[in-house]
């Protein structure tokens, strides 16, 4: 049985973005280069060649990943997002004790996770601890660099 992925629609969107490229541009860039590498004659020493066997080899992994992740997707929608308790699709300012500094993340699924745009994954660290918390309530997150205190100080819908 296959995991069902809940993503928002920014996600779907997004997903479906990468897939469209993939088919409908690097698809044709990739083969495009293998016409070139091919014109250079023997394959035996054609690095160029290679290249654009392992990219065709790549590009087209991505596109079955893609279309086996679309198969078994689940959209969150703006009613299933609630403020009461943080979860996917919400907003949550903190307030990180060990580092004496408020901070504001949205909790995505691990396909949407961008931790410099502070989009985190419902299954990284902070996130983790951050699933399920209310405004009040102070989670530990055990990270990478250490251990992070964070009270929680507003939920709403990202």
């Amino acid at each position: 049985m296959e995991k069902i992925l809940t993503v928002t629609e920014e996600g779907l969107k997004k997903l479906t973005d990468e897939l469209e490229y993939l088919k409908t541009v690097k698809r044709k860039e990739v083969t495009e280069a293998i016409r070139v590498a091919l014109s250079f004659g023997d394959l035996s020493e054609n690095s160029e060649y290679d290249e654009a066997k392992t990219e065709q080899a790549k590009v087209e992994a991505r596109i079955l990943e893609l279309e086996e992740m679309l198969k078994n997707i689940r959209i969150i929608s703006d009613d299933e997002i609630h403020t009461d308790a943080a979860g996917i699709g919400a907003k949550v300012r903190v307030y990180n004790k060990t580092r004496d500094m408020e901070i504001e993340y949205s909790i995505v699924s691990s396909i949407e996770a961008n931790p410099l745009a502070r989009k985190i994954s419902d299954h990284s660290p902070i996130g983790n601890a951050l699933v399920g918390a209310k405004v009040g309530d102070t989670v530990k997150a055990d990270t990478p660099s250490g251990v992070l205190e964070l009270e929680i100080l507003e939920i709403s819908r990202a």
